[in-house]
């Protein structure tokens, strides 16, 4: 009955959350509906000592990264930064290269610590502009944001201070650079195989007379495109967007400071003070990530605000971004509340035993499993990743030790491991990508699950393959 109620309540946690229901209510919910059919643990206990206080270490650890990233995204939308990336990306690549040119909008602006949603809005209209000049389908759009905002630079670029790259750090004692030959290898395979994907699908639909309008598809002559229409630069109202370099800082400011404040001026840094129980009784190798990425985003926050300080309204942009962060911490902490319940359950052993015994000499293989099922089911790359670590982390750490597994290299396909099943239908960033493009999932999703599912699994596999023969690098 324990791992019926379990996976019910699993079941019922993706269903209903692709209904809408937000899972705020549906964690506490479910797990509560998973303790009552197990039957062996006590339920208000359960609730107030386990879910709740899991919640909250989840929100007392990751919260000034959320925080800190939803105010820089903010600022750099406001203060049209991200605008101005995405012209300038464009004006070198040509309008002709329409999907090239939205991918590496996307991936700059994500890389640059852009939430992947201020960029969705934000590349958007760009994104329309570019393909209906060059032929492409509009359904092709959801798939080519998705490329750019939800892989490379999501999960496998080194140095990204997108949560997903951030979450395993205090568990592994990493920083965001671990493993960056294989990121970048990673992050090559998505980025060259999701592109050339996008691009046969595009060329294979002209030459079935399919141009920007899905709704005049067949229309065309075979190969015939659309009369091309000059692309203008979005400006802001009858400014022109600000100038490349002057946008392009703060991202070089993100990953610049993080690199050097994680690799050089925090291990030099007498952090002797940590090893006392009121600072943790820690170490600097677990906390210098977390520390280099709140210096790296505040001072970059802080740069934005005094270069647009006469034409931006700082107040409203912080407000709304720190607002922002609220609800994704808050869904990521529930979730992890859910899985620490889940995790208490005495029938979690036996689901727990058999994702561990998958490759007993090898935790890569079971990791990777493990964080792909959870990010699959919850719909999210932060919360499968959150739950996963939660209850399993430190199982993984004693096991890649016992084994000679760099804690760099598990840090890696940790990661990378977030960014593939996460994205199912119900997942809430396509539905949102999906109602931002007005598109169904019947005209985009299947692009969308090549470029954001299956070749992100196939960039995960090679990882494990080359981390297994030659180590982290």
């Amino acid at each position: 009955m324990g791992l019926f109620g379990i996976i019910l309540s699993l079941g019922l946690l993706m269903y209903l959350a692709y209904r809408g229901i937000t899972v705020l209510v549906l964690a506490p919910l479910l797990a509560t509906l998973a303790v009552l059919i197990g039957g062996d643990a006590p339920l208000l206990a359960t609730y107030t000592q386990i879910f709740m206080q899991s919640a909250g270490a989840y929100v007392t650890t990751f919260f000034p990264l959320f925080l800190l990233g939803a105010v820089f995204g903010k600022l750099m939308d406001d203060s049209k930064f991200a605008a101005a990336i995405a012209r300038w990306i464009v004006t070198h690549t040509g309008a002709e290269r329409a999907i090239l040119a939205v991918v590496l909008s996307c991936g700059m602006l994500t890389y640059g610590g852009v939430s992947l949603f201020v960029v969705a809005f934000a590349v958007f209209p760009i994104a329309v502009a570019l393909f209906r000049e060059a032929g492409v389908p509009k359904r092709l759009i959801p798939g080519t944001i998705a490329l750019g905002s939800f892989t490379f630079t999501m999960t496998a670029l080194p140095g990204t201070p997108a949560i997903q790259n951030l979450i395993p750090m205090p568990y592994f004692g990493t920083d965001a650079f671990a493993a960056p030959g294989l990121g970048i290898i990673a992050g090559l395979i998505m980025f060259g195989l999701g592109t050339a994907w996008l691009s046969f699908r595009h060329h294979r639909a002209n030459a079935a007379g399919e141009g920007f309008d899905e709704a005049s598809a067949g229309s065309l002559a075979p190969g015939e495109r659309p009369a091309a229409k000059a692309f203008q630069p979005p400006v802001e109202g009858d400014r022109p967007l600000p100038s490349a370099a002057l946008a392009f800082l703060p991202i070089f400011l993100v990953v610049g400071l993080n690199y050097l404040l994680s690799n050089v001026v925090i291990p030099a840094m007498d952090t002797g003070y940590l090893a006392q129980p009121e600072y943790g009784e820690t170490t600097v190798d677990r906390v210098k990530g977390t520390w280099a990425i709140i210096i790296a985003l505040t001072v970059s926050c802080f740069t934005i605000l005094a270069l647009t300080w006469r034409r931006l309204d700082a107040r409203e942009a912080v407000n709304r971004g720190a607002i922002g962060s609220l609800l994704p911490i808050f869904n990521t902490a529930s979730e992890v509340g859910y899985g620490a319940v889940i995790a208490s359950l005495a029938a979690f052993i036996v689901l727990r035993d058999a994702v561990l015994g998958l490759s007993p000499d090898n935790p890569l293989i079971s990791l990777a499993v493990a964080v792909n099922v959870l990010a699959g089911i919850t719909g999210s790359a932060s919360g499968g990743m959150s739950i996963a670590l939660q209850t399993l982390g430190d199982t993984y750490a004693a096991m890649a030790q016992s084994a000679g597994i760099s804690a760099e290299l598990m840090h890696r396909v940790t990661a990378i491991s977030s960014g593939g099943f996460d994205a199912l239908p119900h997942c809430g960033a396509v539905i949102t990508l999906l109602s931002i493009c007005g598109l169904t999932h019947r005209q985009s999703y299947p692009d969308i699950f090549v470029v954001a599912i299956a070749i992100p699994i196939f960039a995960l596999v090679t990882v494990i393959v080359l981390g297994s023969l030659f180590g982290s690098f």
